[in-house]
This record gives C-alpha cells, structure tokens and sequence, in this order.
C-alpha cells in the first residue's frame, strides 16, 4: 500500500469517528430527560394532548361521586374509563358532552335520549376525569315549569358503579400556559366548575405564576370546594382568594367565610388586582356575564385577555357598548331584517343582528331549540338547513355536517330556513 493511499484511509477513519461523534451528542441531547437539560433550555408548559382524543362516545364508570356544599346542591362525579386505559390530557376549563338515557313514561320506549354538557373540575390527569354538577330546580318565579332534566337525573339517578357514554373534552374556553402573564379567575354559582380545574393546573404545573380567584354566590350554602380553596390558598403564596357573598346567612361571618359583600363588579376588581396586565376568565350567569364583559372592555382590557364561557341563556359581547345614536358595523346589524324561518314550530321571524346567536334569538323568541354546550363543541344544536347561509366568529369544534348549522354559534347571512 502506497503511502499516500494510507493516508487517504486514516483521513477517511478520522472523519467518520467525527460524525459518529457528532450523532452520538445530538442523540443525547434530544432524549435528555427534561431535568437533565440547562435552564434555558427548559420547556415552557404546553396544553397539548399527548394522545388523540376518541372519536364518538367512551364507556366511564362512575367511580365516587361527592357533594362540594353545604346545601348538597353541587355533586362531584369521578369517572374512570370502563377499558382502562390511560386518558388523554384536555385544556383546563374545558368541558365533557354526555349523551344520556332519561327515564321519561311519555315516550315511547320509556327513555329520553338528552345531550349535555358539563366542565372538567379538576386537573388533567391519565386515570380520571371529574365533573361537578349543580342541581337545577324550577324557575323561581315559575315554579310549575319542570326542574332542569339532566341535572336531576344525574342527582338521582346516577351512582358509582354505573357506565355513561362521554364524549370526548372539547371547548374553547381554557387557560392559556403562557406563563409570563399572571390571571385573574372569575366565577359566578356553578361557573366556578371550569376555574377549578384552570386553578389546580395553574398551581401543580407553574406555581409562580400569579393567580386571582373571584367567587361569587349568595351564602355559605352554596360555597363550593370551600376547604379546598381555603386550603390551596393557605399552600400557595401567589394564590389570592376573593369570596363574594350577596345575600349572607347569619351565620356566615366576614372575612372567615368571605371576604366582600355585594357582587363582583368591575370596580372589585380594580380594587383587589395589582396594576399591571392580567388575563381574565370569567364563567357565571347571564346577567353578571352581560355586565362585567362588556365593562372590561371599556375599562381598555385587550380583547386578547379576555375570555368568558356563559351558562344559561345569555348574549355576551367581547366590547364595550355602542354609545346612543351610533350603530353596530355592518357585519352584526343587517341593513334589512332577514327572515328566519322555523320550519317545525311554523314560525317566520325576522333577524335583526342584535342576538348573538340564532339559539339565543330562537330562544328570546319562544322558539325550543335542543342545546349543550351553547359553545360550538357538542353538537346538540346541529340543525338542517333548508336554505341560506349562515357564518361562524370562529369555526366550531364539532364537525358541522354539509348543509347544517350550530344555531348556538351562527348568525344568518342571508333569509334561512332550519328545519327547526
């Protein structure tokens, strides 16, 4: 061999020492467990499912259920998979849809088939899911009407050992992992469900990160995850609790039990937060969701942190009011009403623009629509058109069927007919 091939061989053995090398490190570095790497290297917190949701409906068996109140009017249901198998992660705040078998004499075959949405109330975790349901009575001020039906048949009827069909989390309305942006939580009754489930995440995955819990209700008895709170707020020291109660009992005793009385309003909060940006989540009845979002907005919050979920019927506008004399743009207020033609109910109304949604303008109009989670995620709403075209703020989580529409998310952009 030639001295010159020689060298050619050792120069060929150096080089793929060095890729070696050099793949080996790489190698390393990608499959470093997450403590292992340098500080900057460290990831910020996602919210992405590490396996894929399941198409239609999972087997859950109940596993425990436990009331969160003194009045035994909100119960917990832990639900565990019926296969086994490890879950996916969902967003904190979202939501579970339940496609439910209610026993009803009326009907033929003696069952009622209802859809309903409820909010995850706890932290992602592989083995279990928790929702809290808040019993639903007649109207006060008609109490002949019937008492909310799913609500009820999960109260009375629903125990552990029993299997219900769920499908999988979904909805909008979750936190945002930046960390870099401290939050402000705000609840009215029931709507604290999806706060607790942000709040848990919050403090078990960034406890650092700046957390303010607004809690609205009327007295002790209806104060949900009461210990709990208290207690995660005594562990936690960028943890602030504000419990508001409106109408106190004579035993509920201030600060102890609470901390304001009256309601949550936008001067509350500007009392209670440190200046500085926050971002907002707001969960509860129709009337304080009505106010304080729109107040929010004309206070010079971004629209960008503020994020809202209503329950019940309610049409929540993320901006300020329009001032007297001044009209909405052209995309929410039609220049002429546009018919809206029910077919079922046999009812031609004529859409204005000012609902924010046709549910919400069948429902102000006595026309029965089915709904769950009144957020484009379940489905329930889904209703044919016969014609005309409809349009979306955003595109809805569920998958829409050619020719139909999500009444609870979409506005007319042209005279329509539902077959409704």
């Amino acid at each position: 061999m030639t001295t010159s091939r020689l060298l050619l061989w050792i120069l060929a053995a150096l080089l793929l020492q060095v890729s070696l090398g050099v793949a080996v490190a790489l190698w390393r570095r990608r499959t470093a467990p997450a403590d292992a790497r340098q500080p900057d290297e460290a990831p910020v917190p996602t919210l992405t499912p590490t396996t894929a949701a399941w198409p239609g409906t999972r087997a859950f068996r109940v596993a425990a259920r436990q009331f969160e109140d003194a009045s035994n009017s909100q119960c917990s249901f832990l639900l565990e998979p019926a296969d086994g198998r490890p879950l996916p992660e969902f967003k904190p705040g979202q939501f579970l849809t339940f496609m439910l078998a209610v026993p009803d004499a009326a009907l033929p075959g003696g069952v009622r088939p209802v859809t309903r949405c409820y909010s995850l109330s706890d932290g992602p975790t592989p083995s279990s899911y928790r929702v809290t349901i808040k019993r639903v009575p007649p109207p006060p001020d008609r109490p002949g009407l019937p008492p909310g039906v799913a609500s009820n048949h999960f109260h009375d009827r629903v125990h552990p050992g029993d299997v219900l069909e769920v499908k999988a989390p979904g909805g909008h309305f979750h936190i945002d992992p930046d960390p870099s942006a401290p939050v402000a939580l705000v609840a009215g009754g029931i709507g604290i469900t999806p706060m607790m489930s942000m709040l848990r995440w919050c403090l078990s995955t960034q406890p650092g990160r700046p957390v303010h819990l607004f809690y609205g209700l009327r007295n002790g008895g209806e104060h949900a995850f009461k210990a709990d709170l208290e207690a995660l707020a005594a562990a936690n020291p960028a943890f602030r609790l504000h419990v508001v109660y409106s109408r106190p009992d004579p035993d509920d005793r201030q600060p102890d039990d609470y901390q304001h009385l009256g309601r949550i309003d936008l001067a509350l909060l500007q009392r209670s937060l440190p200046h500085g940006r926050h971002q907002f989540y707001i969960c509860g009845p129709g009337p304080m969701m009505e106010t304080l979002v729109p107040a929010l907005a004309a206070w010079g919050v971004p629209d960008a942190d503020i994020h809202f979920e209503a329950f019940g019927p309610a049409s929540v506008r993320n901006a300020a009011p329009a001032a007297a004399g001044t009209s909405a743009t052209p995309e929410t207020v039609p220049s002429v009403p546009l018919d809206v033609a029910f077919t079922r109910s046999g009812r031609t109304l004529a859409w204005d623009g000012q609902d924010a949604s046709l549910l919400d303008f069948a429902e102000r109009n006595g026309v029965a629509l089915e709904s769950g989670c009144r957020s484009g995620g379940c489905g329930t709403c889904e209703t044919r058109m016969v014609s005309g075209t409809v349009r979306y703020d955003s595109p809805p989580d569920h998958d829409v069927k050619r020719g139909h529409c999500l009444p609870c998310v979409a506005r007319p952009t042209s005279a329509l007919v539902l077959e409704a």
